[in-house]
């Protein structure tokens, strides 16, 4: 489906990021990975996905809080395997508090990863897609980017930021077969959760499953963990000729979350 097409994935050594780029590879992109990870450990990585899937596959790493390396990492990518036809944004970061005492160096390393790091790929991968005259850009945004929630005042300002820069983009390119979207996930089974998942848990004796439940019936409706590898199914959707006519979307895949 995606042969021939390299992808560069941002965050994809674990959790979502890790499952879009298997994804990916498994519909026949080249893959560069992306993270922060010693060379050698990420090297490793890349190794793997290439042996699974017969793809060709790189790492690069970069701290996306640095502009500088957020600035260069497309070129590394092509540098490390070739340009980029296909962009997946996926790193993030997040931290809670109250906007009362949100300390201000979170507020900068927030937006610096969710946001401006994206403004900085997506910057620097426009042009070969419009010399190609195809390309696919796909956000990983969140609910957050559509609602809020308490205590998350800068992971709301980049995610509900990183839609708004998506639908601008998508209308800059939309006459040069390039396709601009996010995907807006609700609680996918990650390890940035758990946490919040022990936390919820240890209220039922250990239970896992009762925590979740308790935990995603706030918001939730199906009260389901995500598998990460929906999410890649979908980026990979979005990438897909099948999905040639859609650019400038947010589309929710958080089992109800805003439907509410």
């Amino acid at each position: 489906m995606l042969e021939n097409e390299t992808a560069l994935v941002t965050g994809s050594t674990q959790g979502i990021g890790l499952a879009i780029a298997r994804s990916l590879a498994q519909a026949g992109a080249h893959i560069v990975l992306h993270g922060m990870e010693s060379q050698e450990e990420g090297d490793a990585i890349a190794a793997g996905m290439a042996t699974a899937y017969g793809v060709r596959a790189a790492y690069v790493c970069a701290n996306l809080t640095h502009a500088e390396q957020a600035e260069g990492l497309v070129a590394a990518a092509t540098g490390a395997l070739a340009a980029p036809s296909i962009l997946v944004n996926n790193a993030g970061i997040q931290h809670t508090c109250g906007i009362d005492s949100f300390p201000a160096e979170r507020w900068d390393a927030i937006l610096a990863v969710n946001l401006t790091a994206a403004f900085y790929t997506m910057k620097s991968v426009v042009p070969g897609m419009r010399t190609r005259g195809w390309g696919r850009i796909v956000n990983i945004a969140s609910v957050h980017g559509l609602v809020a929630s308490v205590n998350k005042g800068a992971y709301l300002a980049a995610k509900h930021g990183l839609v708004g820069l998506s639908k601008g983009v998508a209308l800059e390119t939309a006459t040069q077969g390039i396709t601009v979207n996010c995907i807006c996930p609700g609680w996918t089974d990650t390890a940035i959760i758990q946490p919040q998942i022990d936390l919820r848990a240890a209220q039922f004796g250990g239970d896992r499953n009762a925590g979740i439940r308790d935990l995603l019936s706030e918001k939730q409706p199906n009260q389901t963990l995500l598998p990460p590898e929906r999410i890649g199914e979908v980026a990979v959707f979005l990438c897909s000729n099948s999905a040639a006519g859609i650019t400038g979307v947010a589309l929710p895949v958080d089992g109800g979350w805003t439907a509410q």
